[in-house]
């Protein structure tokens, strides 16, 4: 059973279908002229199919427009670790909101933070992976994205 509410799955796996609905939202943001009704009919799919996924499938840069992210991860318990993720975040210009560590055990802390994506300049997926370098992350969860 899944645990959390939103799966990364790589686009060469999925049904056309949702690659479609996407191609469709970026038709729309570039395009404000154009209905949804021409989008689907230049993409290929129903309305109904749009309306049925618009909501559910997203890229990970939809949504940066005024929106949070909130990710968790179990971070070794030494000096500059903690820095050093909120230092990748701010470089990339997220704005850190709010911030939970609970108290180590084992050398091992559980970390939350919310940011605001806004204004960042890069993916959070690129921004996934420099964190995951950082020596120390043992786990590294994107836990929600606003929506």
């Amino acid at each position: 059973m899944v645990k959390n509410d939103y799966l990364m799955i790589h686009v060469d796996v999925l049904p056309e279908v949702f690659t479609k609905v996407i191609e469709v939202k970026e038709l729309l943001r570039a395009n404000n002229e154009l209905s949804v009704a021409e989008a689907v009919g230049i993409v290929g799919i129903s309305r109904s199919t749009f309306y049925k996924y618009n909501d559910f499938v997203f890229t990970l840069t939809d949504g940066l427009v005024g929106k949070k992210a909130t990710i968790s991860m179990i971070l070794s318990h030494h000096l500059g670790v903690l820095s050093k993720i909120l230092e990748v975040i701010a470089k990339n210009k997220g704005n850190i909101l709010t911030i939970s560590q609970s108290i180590p055990i084992e050398n091992k802390a559980s970390v939350t933070i919310t940011f605001d994506i806004s204004e960042m300049s890069t993916t959070l997926s690129s921004l996934n992976q420099e964190i995951q370098k950082i020596e120390g992350v043992y786990k590294f969860v994107l836990e929600a994205i606003e929506s």
